[in-house]
């Protein structure tokens, strides 16, 4: 019997969960991210964290953070060269306690992690 899989910790839930092609008609039936996979690519990429904080913050090991990463990349790829609808949904996740609508736990923020963007 396999072990149960534990839940990632993320801050919060994406504002939109679903991006397309405009002007061309959506190709196959769409790539689904996962609401993980959507939070590792805003804590590394939009946060600058490393891997190393980004498996403290969402409770994982970095192998598993490296893995999210990997396949979420893949998606957003799959979803720009192949003109497709791509969906954040899903997954196994638990929300930060401390989580605000829209805003994120605010504990990058709070430890001097990431960086802020400009108009926030």
């Amino acid at each position: 019997m396999p072990r149960p899989r534990k839940g990632r910790r993320v801050c919060s839930l994406p504002k939109a969960n679903c991006f397309g092609p405009l002007g061309v008609a959506p190709e196959g039936e769409g790539i689904i991210m996962t609401v993980e996979e959507y939070e590792t690519i805003r804590l590394m990429d939009l946060e600058g964290l490393t891997q190393e904080e980004v498996a403290e913050l969402m409770n994982v090991a970095r192998t598993t953070v490296q893995r999210m990463y990997a396949s979420a990349r893949q998606k957003v790829a799959q979803a720009l060269f192949y003109p497709s609808i791509l969906r954040i949904e899903g997954g196994d996740y638990e929300l930060h306690p401390h989580s605000g609508p829209g805003r994120g736990c605010g504990r990058c923020a709070r430890q001097g992690r990431g960086r802020r963007l400009e108009n926030e």
